[in-house]
């Protein structure tokens, strides 16, 4: 266990949690730029998935089943190949998406609540249902100018707490481990 500890006290694991806040704040100051940048990544991924289903498809047996996993393939290659020639339709499709996303989950938040209200701490639920509810149409009604800085945003913050997340840990890692030794 003090391995762990160490490992999770160690100044690398201190230097990659500022830097992610860093990167954060970083993503929020440009958040088209970053939003940009995480199609590009999506469309990267996609290119590389229809590569492999372009492999895969000749490995498998049968006739339809390699006519399949070839339309497959170049299902993957055109919207990846797209999304890197257009990003911007991309950001605004991704956006949309999430927007949508957003208000599923807030309803369903919504209807657990509903479920557990009277549990001890169900109105967490109903407060996340709320919030998650009301940035979803926010999104959706500014939708698609929206689409400048949702993304980008929403990926600098997740990379704030997480790299904050990770600083406590951290730190707290280090001081149990100086504590036990």
């Amino acid at each position: 266990m003090s391995t762990a500890l160490s490992t999770l006290g160690s100044g690398k694991s201190i230097v990659w949690a500022i830097l992610l806040i860093v990167f954060g704040f970083l993503a929020i100051a440009l958040p088209f730029a970053t939003s940009w940048g995480v199609v590009v990544v999506i469309a990267w991924l996609i290119v590389f998935s229809g590569g492999f289903q372009f492999i895969h498809a000749f490995q498998s047996k049968g006739v339809g089943s390699i006519v399949w996993k070839l339309l497959v393939a170049v299902l993957y290659l055109t919207v990846g190949i797209y999304l890197l020639l257009h990003p911007l339709p991309g950001i605004a499709g991704f956006t949309l998406a999430l927007a949508i996303f957003f208000v599923a989950e807030g309803v369903i938040d919504l209807v657990a609540w509903f479920q557990t209200r009277s549990i001890a701490g169900s109105g967490w639920i109903l407060f996340d249902g709320i919030v998650t509810l009301i940035l979803g149409l926010l999104v959706w009604r500014q939708w698609p100018s929206s689409s400048l800085w949702v993304i980008g945003t929403l990926v600098g913050i997740s990379m704030i707490f997480t790299g904050t997340t990770r600083l406590m840990l951290s730190l707290s890692a280090r001081s149990l481990a100086h504590s036990v030794a």
